[in-house]
């Protein structure tokens, strides 16, 4: 009787023990089925960032390295050759220009406009006509050199296809413009006339009307810097009044 007893009571034990083998089986696997989802969603999140993360910071750099916007017109400045670059009368930062970093003039900055570096002025403070030496401070002078047929008919020089050659070669010492004398096997230049005029006494907000295809050279000093000059060439290659003017340009040192 009592090893039938014993018996029993053992077999309850056993029964007992692996109900609670199988709960906790049960427990564990939940469990880790829970990690596993939490695991799955902060993947899922961290690979949402950083896709966020490139359309917004990394996108925008490679797009617009790709893809320049067409009113970045300004090709990178070359000391020899200079650049051709497109002002816009109707822009509010478009129609002033800076002969420093070859930009815009102004900037929008917090939805206000602010002056940036204006050498130059198209169409703002004279309707038709370029103006120099509009900030405070800056003093100068600017002069009409004339067309390239006309520089060749003056200075004698030879030119070629594109009548391109005057305008290449002026270039200036000290106070002085030069400009091709002879394009044989030694290159001679010849002083300009319009030296004295360009290194004459400078005025705030010299100006002067465009001309399609004319050559003009200007000069900008600071009444408060001794040491600040900018002298430039340029040359208008393509005008519509009122709209765009197109200029090649090179600042002479």
């Amino acid at each position: 009787m009592t090893l039938m007893a014993n018996t029993k009571q053992e077999k309850i034990l056993n029964y007992g023990s692996f109900q609670h083998s199988a709960v906790v089986e049960q427990v564990r696997a939940k469990n880790t089925m829970k990690c596993l989802i939490v695991l799955q969603i902060c993947t899922t999140l961290l690979t949402l960032s950083m896709i966020g993360i490139f359309y917004f910071v990394a996108y925008p750099v490679y797009h617009k390295e790709k893809h320049h916007p067409f009113t970045t017109i300004t090709p990178i400045v070359s000391t020899q050759n200079g650049s051709l670059s497109v002002l816009y009368a109707l822009d509010p930062i478009g129609h002033s220009f800076c002969f420093r970093d070859g930009l815009y003039g102004e900037q929008i900055i917090s939805w206000t406009v602010y002056n940036r570096c204006s050498d130059l002025d198209f169409n703002g403070y004279y309707k038709g006509n370029f103006t120099t030496a509009i900030e405070g401070g800056r003093l100068g002078t600017i002069i009409d050199l004339g067309t390239p047929d006309e520089l060749q008919r003056k200075y004698k020089y030879s030119e070629t296809v594109g009548k391109g050659q005057g305008y290449a070669s002026i270039r200036r010492e000290n106070k002085t413009l030069f400009i091709l004398k002879s394009s044989g096997s030694v290159r001679t230049f010849q002083s300009m006339d319009e030296s004295r005029a360009l290194f004459h006494e400078p005025k705030s907000s010299a100006t002067i009307p465009i001309k399609l295809e004319h050559i003009y050279a200007l000069r900008i000093v600071d009444r408060y810097d001794m040491t600040f000059e900018r002298v430039v060439k340029m040359f208008v290659v393509a005008y519509e009044p009122n709209v765009s003017v197109t200029i090649r340009w090179e600042v002479l040192v």
